[in-house]
C-alpha cells in the first residue's frame, strides 16, 4: 500500500499500469469472492482503496498537465 505522497513522484504512465494492475487483482477478488475461495476479504477492501488513491493522484495530475 502506497501513500499519496509516494505516488505524486510516479509518471502518468507508472500510475495508469498501477491502476490496470489494479484493476485485474480486484477483478480476480470479486471472482474469489463469489466462487467463496477469498481468504482474507480484507485485501479486497485494502486493493480497493488503493486503487482509489491512485486514480485521484492520476487525474490530479492529468488536470494540472491539461491546466497549463
Amino acid at each position: 500500500m502506497a501513500t499519496a505522497k509516494e505516488l505524486s513522484e510516479l509518471s502518468v504512465d507508472d500510475l495508469g499500469r498501477r491502476a490496470v494492475e489494479l484493476k485485474a487483482t480486484l477483478m480476480q477478488d470479486n471472482l474469489k469472492l463469489r466462487t467463496g475461495a477469498l481468504d482474507n476479504p480484507s485485501e479486497r477492501t485494502g486493493h480497493k482503496r488503493d486503487l482509489a488513491r491512485v486514480l485521484t493522484v492520476l487525474n490530479a495530475k492529468q488536470s494540472k498537465k491539461a491546466g497549463k
